[in-house]
């Protein structure tokens, strides 16, 4: 159960801080209204992953009953994860681009996340089968996972708005930056993880 907290722990921190379309709301929301409404669009997962999280474990709760074909699954989100590692990498910083308008802020926010690719892509290749092996294993054990995930996928989000909200620079500066650095790190220790239960999945 710990090691499903760390995960989900690691994960959410990773997710919160890497660049996507709900990133560059969150930023633009704050730099336009301020901070308040920067985390109003962090919040929006909370609403929008709902279903997509229930539909992705009602498909694999299906496959399941084929290891092979969720080891295989399990195999391209590693890949997912290797190549969010690499977009971490490459981050030099974010420059400040944006038009004014009226904030609607959590509306955006779950209008953008839902449409989204990445939340889909998490949930089916790496968030769906580590959730349902914990829960062959305990019915309950998921639940770590899920608190450890949301905790900082919304916490490191809320603190992105409120660093930019306090301090433009940030994302042009070494924070930022090492931050992506040391995710990337996590991603790819992740990405080998995931590639290793995905092996031994398919090989029973």
């Amino acid at each position: 159960m710990i090691g499903l907290l760390i995960a989900g722990i690691s994960l959410g921190f990773s997710a919160g801080f890497s660049p996507g379309p709900l990133m560059v709301l969150i930023i633009s929301q704050t730099l336009k209204h301020g901070y308040r409404e920067g985390i109003k669009v962090a919040c929006a997962p909370i609403i929008t992953d709902i279903p997509i999280i229930i539909v992705t474990l009602i498909l694999l709760s299906y496959l399941s009953q084929n290891s092979g074909i969720l080891g295989l699954i399990s195999i391209i989100g590693g890949f997912y994860l290797v190549y969010l590692a690499y977009e971490s990498f490459k981050t030099h910083g974010i420059e400040e681009n944006f038009d004014m308008e009226e904030p609607r802020s959590f509306l955006k926010g779950a209008a953008v996340n839902f449409l989204s690719p990445n939340p889909y892509i998490f949930w089916i290749t790496v968030g769906g089968p580590i959730t349902i092996a914990a829960y062959q294993v305990n019915p309950y054990s998921p639940s770590w996972f899920f608190f450890g995930f949301y905790i900082f996928l919304i916490g490191s989000k809320i603190l992105l708005a409120v660093l930019v909200g306090k301090s433009r620079d940030f994302l042009t500066g070494k924070s930022y930056i090492y931050i992506m650095r040391f995710m990337g790190v996590l991603l790819s220790i992740f990405a080998a993880y995931i590639w290793w239960n995905g092996f031994h999945l398919i090989i029973g």
